[in-house]
């Protein structure tokens, strides 16, 4: 598919909850979300289905969010559904792996291709604070529980919080040191619960390369900038919203839990799809696709025009 500047749009990102069993401070409020009644949320087969119309209409990956996808009921089926596409490349899940050390080994054999872990800081008290109530060794466990299980390219998501981790960047970027994973450091974006936060909390991905000067650049992967240490196993990419827009290389549409495509994150629009099927919903996601803007305003605004927390979007 190609929107309406040209660009090739071939990658999915499908929520398949909003619910979640963290609180992350800049993603939702302390007392979580309100719960949806089950008729709200795509069903199982709905999932698939517009898993189904999407790869059909050209896209190549898709990737499974939420919430945190785990927590959903009927995942492992998903999934399996999902690989068995015709034409689909890649099936990949983003989790904050805290679920991971029960999971990891069925999630592999149901086809999940590759793993997305968040994981803010390394220091207990720290992760209690950011989380509001995740223990950051049942993360680690996950992260070893994705090695056994044979996930390989495992990537690590950080969110920078200036006054929060900055200060760790030496120790996160340190992981790619002996093992082959990515450390990806993820602009904090001025949405949801962080909309009003302080310009200070707010800072750029240079801020990894002033603290890791060793790092070179070895590649673009879509959104990211990948560096490395010159002899590591690992690298680290940087994903920088805010101080480098990067709409023009941006490849992907969302699907939200309750079924409505936004082609842009930090747009307001979005698109109903849910109790269309077949051709009806084929057309509906290339046309969604073809009006897909041309870019975001997070530098001029300091503002996400979404009206969803992270959380409802998947991402």
């Amino acid at each position: 598919m190609r929107d309406k500047t040209g660009r090739t749009i071939d990658y999915l990102r499908l929520s398949v909850t909003d619910l979640c069993n963290y609180r992350c401070i800049y993603c939702m409020g302390e007392d979580g979300v309100c719960k949806k009644d089950h008729r709200e949320i795509l069903s199982i087969e709905e999932l698939a289905e517009m898993g189904r119309a999407a790869v059909a209409c050209g896209v190549r990956k898709i990737r499974l969010t939420g919430g945190e996808p785990l927590v959903r009921r009927g995942i492992l089926e998903l999934c399996r559904q999902l690989r068995g596409l015709e034409g689909l490349e890649e099936l990949t899940l983003t989790t904050n792996g805290s679920l991971l050390p029960g999971m990891a080994a069925d999630l592999k054999t149901a086809g999940v291709d590759r793993l997305n872990i968040s994981l803010d800081t390394l220091d207990e008290e720290r992760f209690r604070a950011v989380t509001r109530r995740g223990e950051l060794k049942d993360v680690l466990e996950g992260l070893r529980a994705a090695e056994d299980a044979g996930f390989v390219r495992t990537k690590i998501n950080t969110v920078l919080l200036s006054g929060i981790n900055d200060d760790e960047i030496p120790t996160l970027v340190g992981l790619t040191r002996e093992k082959a994973i990515g450390v990806r450091f993820i602009e904090l974006m001025p949405m949801g619960p962080c909309a009003d936060w302080p310009k200070e909390r707010f800072i750029g991905a240079d801020t990894v390369l002033e603290k890791v000067p060793a790092l070179q650049l070895v590649r673009t992967d879509g959104v990211a900038e990948v560096y490395q240490v010159p002899g590591w196993a690992g690298t680290v990419g940087l994903i920088r919203p805010v101080s480098h827009c990067f709409c023009d290389r941006c490849n992907r549409i969302r699907i939200t839990a309750d079924g409505r495509l936004k082609p842009c994150l930090h747009s307001a629009r979005e698109i109903p799809l849910r109790g269309l099927s077949g051709a009806d919903l084929e057309r509906a996601i290339r046309e969604a696709v073809a009006e897909k803007p041309e870019r975001h305003h997070l530098a001029e605004e300091h503002l996400s025009r979404s009206t969803r927390n992270m959380n409802e979007i998947g991402g």
